[in-house]
């Protein structure tokens, strides 16, 4: 696996935070073993496949509309929820480099095909110009339009500027963002975690996508959200534990993953 090399800035403060370094290390060598697994010498594109597939589930859950997995897979999910969890993550595999280089068109075009059903289409994929009541996670009001715009353009900057970052921490940056600016307002969440999953593989920690860490977060339960409010808050420690957080669901992911490994081996 390649080197996530130095980190620069902001995510060079972040990346030195109490426990963030250890928290880092332990994901990417939880990363490093499901990737010596041997059935992704042949079937690494199956793995891919299921890892999206529970990951939308669990990542459509974490948004308010929890489906059984069978039924995903199956085609029964048709909530537009669910519909769009699916359609964002496999538009995210698909826009790879572009995140580096315009991630502000890849945050409109994410929108654009998670929340069909869900808003006007004339909304689609465009920043939000008044406030939303949107917050499945119960974060407290977001920022009015113009800061969330604001906020937007510096996360944009952070991406295209970054270099070689490790992506473990600029994805935990990215998806804290998303969802506590709610740029879009409406299922910003299935955004921020298709960000997420999108910089952890564009970033090099995990280039062909198959951790699961929608399913980590959705596991970790009430932590997730007590963690995104502790990132809110602003304080060091608020920051770090979110992104110790993040590592973990990294961790629950890549389990995830390996066990689907040790399915299609048997």
């Amino acid at each position: 696996m390649s080197s996530e090399g130095r980190a620069r800035g902001p995510v060079a403060a972040v990346a030195a935070l109490p426990g963030v370094a250890e928290a880092v290390r332990e994901a990417r060598e939880a990363v490093d073993r499901l990737y010596r697994h041997r059935v992704l010498r042949r079937r690494g594109p199956e793995v891919s496949a299921e890892s999206a597939l529970r990951g939308a589930r669990a990542s459509a859950a974490l948004e308010g509309v929890d489906v059984p997995l069978d039924s995903v897979r199956r085609g029964e999910a048709t909530d537009p929820v669910s519909q769009g969890a699916l359609r964002t993550l496999a538009e995210a595999a698909r826009l790879g480099r572009t995140w580096r280089t315009a991630p502000r068109q890849v945050l409109a075009r994410l929108h654009a095909v998670a929340a069909i059903g869900l808003t006007d289409e004339r909304e689609l994929g465009r920043p939000r110009q008044g406030p939303t009541g949107s917050d499945p996670l119960k974060l407290g009001a977001a920022p009015q339009a113009r800061e969330a715009a604001a906020r937007i353009e510096a996360l944009s900057d952070l991406v295209t500027g970054v270099g070689d970052a490790p992506a473990l921490v600029l994805g935990a940056l990215v998806h804290a963002e998303l969802v506590a600016v709610r740029p879009f307002g409406v299922v910003d969440g299935l955004v921020a975690r298709a960000a997420e999953r999108l910089t952890l593989m564009e970033f090099g920690l995990d280039p062909k996508s198959l951790v699961a860490v929608e399913v980590g977060h959705a596991e970790l339960g009430d932590a997730y959200p007590e963690n995104l409010r502790a990132y809110l808050e602003g304080t060091p420690d608020g920051v770090a534990a979110w992104v110790r957080h993040c590592a973990t669901a990294v961790v629950l992911g890549a389990r995830e993953a390996t066990a689907v490994c040790e399915a299609l081996s048997r």
